[in-house]
């Protein structure tokens, strides 16, 4: 087809996506039914005690962070005063944490899990920690260093310092 019309494109010559816009296209899809599927071993715990994801992300970081601060959980939630205030109301009601006044300000409220909560806790994350560890040990062990590397440079830079210890340690073992 030689002529004046040879030379416009087809629906044949359209650019493919690059191989990198497919892989985010899969990984985004990938994420979102990995996310179903480990958030749902924690949903069906959590519906035995009527609680939801919220309580959950609050009890993880207050038992993580014994003694941690309101004003430092809303900054790791990243949600607002009256958000936190509903879901650790709950959970104090519940039972499941305490508030304590801060030794050196009485004005800073401590958070703290009690038994109870860490008992909830302690399940919340067996649970989890098996799917993980389910995954991790059918996976190359070699792909697991490049899995948390896709993991921290999805979060923000803020979050990313949390984990600068343990990546400045696994720098050190790889040295050794």
């Amino acid at each position: 087809m030689d002529g004046p019309l040879s030379d416009l494109p087809t629906t044949h010559d359209t650019p493919k996506p690059i191989a990198l816009d497919s892989a985010a296209l899969e990984a985004i899809e990938l994420m979102f039914f990995a996310y179903r599927d480990f958030t749902d071993v924690a949903d069906r715990i959590l519906e035995d005690h009527d609680l939801g994801r919220a309580h959950h992300r609050a009890l993880y970081f207050i038992g993580t962070n014994g003694g941690i601060t309101v004003g430092h959980l809303l900054e790791i939630l990243n949600i607002t005063k009256q958000s936190l205030a509903r879901v650790l109301r709950r959970l104090i009601d519940g039972g499941l944490v305490q508030q304590k006044v801060g030794n050196n300000d009485r004005r800073q409220r401590l958070l703290l899990v009690s038994p109870q909560g860490q008992a909830l806790l302690d399940e919340l994350i067996s649970a989890q920690r098996a799917l993980l560890v389910r995954a991790f040990n059918s996976a190359d062990p070699a792909s697991l260093p490049g899995f948390r590397q896709v993991m921290l440079s999805i979060m923000t830079e803020e979050d990313r310092q949390r984990f600068e210890p343990l990546v400045s340690d696994a720098s050190a073992d790889r040295a050794a």
